[in-house]
């Protein structure tokens, strides 16, 4: 295995690595923005309300998307084996 095998590789972690967190990630940042704007319109400033929608969502994009992140990380997975079988 040479060095530009080995940055493509890491290339590709990285690309998956971002594929699978991104919809968490920007999801929950958009439900923190969303719930910080209502708390200073209502006043109301409790943490846990905050903590309580980014947990639900996070269960939710989990539930529906899960599989695909699954699916996405297996074929990376055995795309690596390959590659360490062959050399």
């Amino acid at each position: 295995m040479d060095a530009s095998q080995t940055v493509d590789i890491f290339r590709e972690a990285i690309n998956v690595s971002l594929k699978l967190s991104a919809p968490i990630l920007l999801l929950c940042l958009l439900v923190g923005v969303v719930t910080a704007i209502l708390q200073a319109v209502t006043q109301i400033h409790e943490q846990s309300v905050g903590f309580v929608l980014k947990m639900i969502v996070v269960i939710a994009i989990l539930l529906l998307g899960g599989g695909w992140m699954l699916e996405t990380l297996q074929e990376f997975t055995l795309k690596l084996f390959d590659l360490m079988a062959q050399g």
